[in-house]
């Protein structure tokens, strides 16, 4: 994949965490990921406000739905992560 070296400015405290947790991976890798990850929550975002305008808002009894299978879902992670490690710094 192409690449290009940009210059930003970021706050002294931010880069301090961010180096700490970028470990291995580096600096440039945990940014790119940052940053896929905010413009993947800006997409959904988007779908979010299209289905709204489309169906409506959600129900009382479709959040809680919602909120349940998301805790299942993170359990399930959770159950994964602890079988098999979580040392990668992947996503599961």
């Amino acid at each position: 994949m192409a690449t290009k070296k940009v210059t930003v400015t970021i706050p002294e405290d931010l880069l301090e965490e961010i180096r700490a947790d970028a470990a291995e991976r580096g600096l440039s890798a945990y940014v790119a990921e940052a940053l896929r990850a905010k413009l993947a929550r800006n997409r959904l975002r988007e779908l979010v406000d299209w289905l709204q305008e489309e169906y409506g808002p959600l129900t009382d009894e479709e959040r809680a739905a919602a909120r349940a299978k998301l805790e299942e879902i993170n359990a399930e992670h959770a159950r994964l992560r602890a079988e098999h490690g979580s040392g990668s710094g992947e996503a599961a």
